[in-house]
């Protein structure tokens, strides 16, 4: 992945991650009922949602390269199978995790909740992992899955502190699409620069002849 194709990944999730908590945050507005004080109102509310989706965006990427660090890690430590096992064992980790540990910590409190956030995560994951495999090959299966399952829910942890629904809500949806974007796109980039490549060495091997 080259310089330019990098700034595309950067501001195109950028946007996706506005668009996203706009979205959000309107049908977020409309089910609850809550209304502004005039235009001016509305609009500073519109900025809000703008400005919050960019932060989410940039915190998901931020996620998005550490994942890439860490599987590159991974690869270099572990065989292939091995790499595997780890990643489905912390995705199953993190899933009870997120739906089971603060029901537990939590005694008697109602965490219905959590193990609906769970379920949405799994889902966005397992969409996300058939279209990638779709696109690419049955291989890209399990670090689809962990990436968006594991990965997101170690996002969401600052959140889910905060427990609160609503939250929790307008911080995962765009979270979960903008972490679904990137993983999507991402085999288009890398294998856009490396046909690059092998059509600048077909180029010089051209010219040779």
């Amino acid at each position: 992945m080259n310089l330019r194709k990098w700034f595309f990944l950067f501001w195109s999730a950028l946007l996706i991650g506005a668009a996203g908590s706009l979205v959000t945050g309107l049908i977020m507005m409309l089910v609850n009922g809550e209304k502004t004080n005039g235009m001016t109102d509305f609009l500073i509310y519109l900025l809000i949602l703008f400005g919050s989706g960019i932060m989410i965006s940039v915190y998901s990427q931020m996620g998005f390269f550490a994942y890439l660090i860490l599987n590159y890690m991974g690869k270099g430590v572990f065989s292939k199978r091995s790499w595997q096992i780890v990643q489905i064992v912390l995705t199953v980790l993190a899933l009870l995790d997120v739906m089971f540990l603060r029901l537990f910590v939590g005694g008697e409190r109602e965490r219905l909740s959590d193990i609906v956030l769970g379920i949405i995560i799994l889902a966005a994951g397992i969409v996300t992992a058939y279209v990638k495999v779709k696109q690419t090959h049955i291989s890209a299966l399990v670090p689809t899955l962990f990436f968006m399952v594991a990965v997101t829910v170690v996002e969401t942890i600052g959140v889910l502190r905060i427990d609160v629904n609503a939250a929790t809500i307008f911080i995962v949806v765009p979270l979960l699409i903008c972490n679904a974007y990137q993983m999507l796109i991402l085999h288009r980039l890398v294998d856009g620069s490396m046909e690059q490549r092998v059509s600048g060495k077909s180029e010089v091997q051209e010219s040779h002849a």
